[in-house]
């Protein structure tokens, strides 16, 4: 496999074009554009597992035609997770009880070195499985691997030692600490999202008042952005998620974020005084001065309830996966507010995709 690095430029200038143009309505000022490496960025990969008489390798399949091809490097993945490809494979080749039945590998990775390795399986993992399982992750160890092995089947999860990775990001000259858990989100493209989360930093720095953050997960922004705010309240819906946030809280040792377990539906049906919720019986919601909102909703943006109490925010931090469910909220947004800046974050080159943010003050 190999990447058109010649053809970077042209197309990160393409997707900065089209951005442009679908901000264009709202008199958003010139978009600040940041690239992304050409190579080796991504810390997360997933492949099938295709078995050929006594060989086996790393398979993909062609969007487009839906064909499989062979993949033994991939070069959009980091560095450390090509050298786990090669190695595991021939690490487990010929061992019945590691190879059979084995339809899947991912592998998450991070800017620290770390990397954690899940097996997913179309079988029952035995006893005799985990005893294989480690003496494989203490080979992997013994090529300089720092690695979290984990077997994943039907009803099954098993970790060997633990079932995530310590990332250490550096943002703005400080190292903060990250639990990522596999199987669970987090930003596919490292460097990327220092760049996200320096931008965000940026726009807030000097903000009065507290911030509320929807959709927070591991903690990602809330955390690296609390030392902005007098005290930062975020919610996350995803139970491991919010597990690792407090983790990642107290490792970084942040004092002004708390964290609750509630989707933002659930919460905009709190604040405005729909329902009563169990989870916020310890929570004093009347404590806290949010003038500022974080949002990065998924692909389908924020729905109409939610929209709307966002709108009654002084600022707005909205971070998008989608430009077109983007616009659409923009849409009523600007009824109140004005863009005052907005970026282009290139977390997936050679793709279509654009990952972007605006910042929104009312007017």
């Amino acid at each position: 496999m190999t990447l058109p690095i010649d053809q970077y430029a042209d197309l990160l200038a393409k997707k900065s074009k089209n951005l442009t143009a679908l901000l264009a309505p709202f008199s958003a000022p010139e978009l600040e554009i940041f690239a992304s490496e050409t190579c080796h960025f991504r810390l997360r990969a997933e492949f099938r597992i295709w078995h050929d008489d006594f060989d086996l390798y790393h398979i993909m399949f062609d969007p487009k035609t839906k064909q499989r091809y062979r993949v033994d490097q991939f070069p959009i993945a980091s560095t450390l997770i090509n050298r786990m490809m090669t190695v595991l494979l021939a690490e487990i080749k010929g061992n019945e009880l590691l190879t059979r039945k084995l339809f899947q590998v991912d592998y998450l990775s991070t800017l620290s070195g770390r990397i954690a390795v899940s097996m997913l399986y179309h079988k029952k993992l035995t006893e005799e499985w985990i005893a294989q399982a480690k003496l494989l992750k203490q080979r992997l160890e013994g090529y300089g691997f720092e690695v979290a092995l984990i077997g994943r089947a039907t009803k099954q999860k098993i970790a060997l030692d633990c079932d995530y990775v310590e990332e250490v990001l550096t943002i703005d000259g400080k190292d903060y600490i990250y639990r990522q858990v596999e199987n669970s989100f987090t930003q596919p493209n490292g460097k990327m999202n220092i760049k996200m989360l320096e931008w965000a930093r940026s726009c807030t720095q000097g903000s009065e008042g507290d911030l509320l953050e929807l959709y927070c997960g591991n903690g990602n922004f809330s955390i690296a952005l609390a030392e902005n705010f007098r005290k930062v309240l975020a919610t996350e819906i995803s139970k491991s998620s919010v597990e690792s946030a407090q983790y990642n809280i107290a490792q970084n040792g942040i004092e002004n974020l708390q964290i609750i377990r509630m989707s933002a539906e659930e919460f905009t049906q709190a604040i405005n005084g729909v329902r009563e919720f169990y989870r916020l019986r310890e929570v004093d919601l009347n404590a806290y001065q949010c003038h500022t909102i974080f949002v990065d909703p998924p692909r389908a943006g924020l729905d109409q309830a939610t929209l709307d109490m966002v709108q009654g925010y002084e600022r707005i931090l909205y971070i998008s996966c989608n430009p077109h469910t983007l616009v659409e909220n923009l849409h009523q947004l600007c009824q109140t507010h004005r863009i005052v800046r907005c970026a282009l974050f290139d977390q997936f080159p050679y793709t279509d995709h654009i990952e972007s943010g605006v910042w929104l003050i009312k007017k």
